[in-house]
């Protein structure tokens, strides 16, 4: 079977938000173009890394002599991005694996999220299993800059870490384990 590609070029917004309670919040990565909506549900650290991957492409093209694809050292004023997610948050596929990588004709940052289609083989190796579904974005450097910082937010926004133990608090209370636990 084909994959499924969702292909973003220059979106108009792509961010990463939440839908639920801190403790209870699903992670959404929303691509828009026009009316074009596609959600992907990923992990809580699937998030986190992917921001500070992209801070770290756009931190070595920076680098640079002369930077010569004008990297903004902080994500510009107008590209600030502080709304919730579009609705209906309509979830396309959950996320397997994701890559980034750097095209330098457009000067933008390219993600990509891929879904799996796993038949419950276990003997099937990894690297031979082709993706369902595909959502490819490609970011403008200052648009990649805001979604990063964005995305770090939002991460940051959970329960908060116990002092202690560093496990997070739930609402209702919290019990550090004993030590060696």
């Amino acid at each position: 079977m084909p994959t499924i590609v969702h292909e973003f070029a220059w979106p108009d917004r792509v961010v990463i938000g939440t839908v639920g309670p801190p403790g209870f919040r699903t992670f959404y990565l929303q691509v828009r173009t026009g009316p074009r909506i596609v959600s992907i549900a990923l992990e809580k650290q699937q998030s986190a890394l992917v921001a500070e991957k992209i801070d770290e492409i756009l931190d070595q093209l920076m680098a640079h002599e002369g930077n010569p694809f004008s990297i903004p050292t902080s994500t510009p004023v107008e590209l600030v991005d502080n709304d919730p997610l579009e609705q209906p948050v309509e979830e396309e596929f959950r996320t397997a694996a994701m890559s980034l990588g750097w095209d330098p004709s457009t000067v933008q940052i390219v993600l990509e999220a891929y879904r799996f289609d796993d038949e419950g083989t276990p003997e099937l190796d990894p690297e031979a299993l082709e993706p369902g579904e595909t959502l490819m974005v490609r970011m403008p450097v200052g648009t990649a800059r805001a979604f990063a910082k964005r995305t770090r937010e939002v991460v940051g926004a959970g329960r908060p870490m116990c002092p202690l133990c560093g496990n997070p608090i739930d609402p209702d209370g919290h019990i550090c384990p004993l030590p060696g636990d």
